[in-house]
Order: C-alpha cells, then structure tokens, then sequence
C-alpha cells in the first residue's frame, strides 16, 4: 500500500511554492514507522522531538496526578528551535 497517496498536502507549497517548516513530517512519521530512523531524521530533523512532545501532550491528558507543564513548554522551545534551524538551513544553505 502506497501511503503516500493518503498523505494531506502542503498549502503553502501547493499555493506559494514553498515549503513551510513543517514540510515533510508525515513522511518522516512514515519512515520511524518503517524502522528507518536515519532516514526520518534527515527528511524531518525535529521528528523525534515532536514525537516526545505528543507523547507528553498524551500523558498530560491521561494523569491529571502529575503535572507535564514545564516539560511540554520545554519540548515546545527545544522542538520549534530544531524546526526553525532546520527550515532555515534547507531554504538557504541546502
């Protein structure tokens, strides 16, 4: 089964021609689901942060007893920081 065929669009590529930084993460999750973890890091370098950053989010909703703030906030900053490089590197030096 080709998954690709399922996967949602960029609008921004689709409507400007560019890629937004979130550009390529589902095809990164595909490949982490695969085994290829190299390969998702390289397609979508903040694939493993925002993979911590769901599962917290997950955890957050599901036991009120403990409180996930500060790591969600933390894994936001770590998470939109690894994006950002990543964007910025692929527009202008790649």
């Amino acid at each position: 089964m080709n998954w690709e065929e399922y996967m949602i669009p960029c609008m921004s590529k689709t409507l400007f021609g560019l890629e937004c930084p979130g550009c390529g993460a589902q095809r990164s999750l595909l490949l982490v689901l695969k085994g290829d973890f190299s390969a998702a890091f390289y397609m979508y370098p903040a694939i493993y942060t925002l993979l911590l950053f769901f599962g917290f989010l997950g955890l957050h909703f599901i036991d009120k007893s403990h409180n996930y703030h500060k790591i969600l906030v933390r894994l936001a900053v770590i998470n939109g920081i690894i994006m950002t490089a990543a964007y910025l590197y692929k527009m202008f030096i790649f």
